[in-house]
């Protein structure tokens, strides 16, 4: 109960400081050339972004042409909006390349079919809730940042594998994405991508996975420190299983049950820049970012959606998430996101605890 009550009070505080680091500009702002160089100034004094003389009058073109799109997009009548967010001077291409860059559909193609322990333990739920929110039981930790790596894959693993330790001991820890990439290399590729059920399996055959005050995130592809895995603080599962491909109502039935491991296609204009409601831009199933669905509800208006945790960092989007719109008519679901899902699977009665002081606190995040 205690350990819920911290989360609550985290994530509250999350809530917060995302409003207060948020950027705003106004249509004075794009009056002329002058406006918008004091506009781009103050964007980068507020993101600390350093840039020399040649690269600033290079980058003030992409950032100009980024307000206006942000500016035009807003005045439709779209159930969702952007923002001028810290991607703000990067072109999609880089930005795709960058921080979409976890190449899933590339990776699938060497791996071939997908591996599973076994079948879907969730097939035969029945009556589930309305909507659900892991967030407010406690079972997910707050908004982490990748960086300028493409380790999504070891964010979106990692959501899933706190998720499903905290529903079966109670106990929510942060646990290393780092160890993921300097030490699951055998297959997944650290900064340059990689599939999450590899690191499901990783997860299990190495005897379970440390946490991130043992193992620090560095945002760089670094060497398998052997020392730090074998430390005695690790969180164990005992597999993983996949839920059937283009079914969003099997989507549904997992998230009911635990946090969910998806794959998307997250390389457009608006995903760089979104900021709040319930997305439901254009995106194909070019399968390129991991994130993990934490829940599903309902607007006021009638539109479901999906919450997502994402790896930005928590200024991006609804302080770190994104409400994806769901029961699309495509199978595979908005953005691909039922196309490659799964989840660690973890005996409850074969759960380590974890001592009180490697529980998650604000602090340590």
């Amino acid at each position: 109960m205690e350990v819920t009550k911290l989360v609550l009070v985290v994530f509250s505080l999350v809530l917060v400081l995302g409003f207060v680091e948020s950027f705003d500009f106004h249509e004075k702002d794009l009056a002329s050339e002058e406006s918008l160089w004091n506009l781009y100034e103050r964007w980068r004094s507020h993101h600390t972004v350093a840039r020399d003389l040649n690269e600033k009058h290079r980058r003030f073109n992409v950032f100009k042409e980024n307000v206006n799109y942000i500016h035009h997009f807003n005045k439709k009548d779209a159930p969702y909006k952007l923002k001028l967010n810290k991607f703000g001077d990067m072109t999609s291409h880089e930005f795709k390349s960058v921080y979409a860059g976890s190449k899933v559909k590339h990776h699938r193609m060497f791996q071939g079919n997908r591996r599973g322990t076994g079948g879907f333990m969730h097939e035969k739920v029945e009556n589930l809730p309305p909507s659900i929110d892991w967030r407010k039981k406690g079972a997910v930790t707050p908004v982490k940042d990748q960086g300028q790596c493409g380790s999504c894959w070891a964010f979106s693993t990692v959501v899933a594998v706190e998720g499903i330790n905290q529903i079966k001991t109670k106990n929510l820890v942060s646990l290393s994405e780092q160890e993921l990439i300097d030490c699951d290399t055998k297959e997944n590729q650290g900064c340059n991508g990689g599939l999450m059920e590899l690191a499901f399996e990783f997860i299990q055959q190495n005897g379970g996975l440390t946490t991130e005050r043992v193992y620090p995130y560095k945002a760089d592809d670094g060497t398998c420190d052997t020392n730090l895995m074998g430390n005695s603080n690790l969180v164990t599962i005992d597999g993983h299983e996949n839920v059937p491909a283009n079914d969003e109502n099997a989507l549904m039935k997992a998230v009911a049950n635990q946090p969910v491991s998806v794959a998307i296609d997250a390389g457009g204009s608006d995903f760089q820049f979104y900021s709040e409601g319930v997305f439901s831009g254009d995106c194909g199933t070019e399968l390129d970012h991991g994130v993990a669905v934490v829940g599903y509800g309902t607007t006021i208006d009638g539109t479901k959606y999906w919450t997502v945790k994402n790896s930005w960092g928590a200024e991006w989007g609804e302080q770190g998430y994104i409400r994806m719109q769901r029961g699309v008519s495509a199978p595979e679901g908005l953005c691909g996101i039922a196309m490659e899902a799964s989840y660690p699977i973890k005996d409850a009665t074969a759960t380590k605890q974890i001592s009180s002081d490697e529980q998650t606190s604000h602090d340590e995040l």
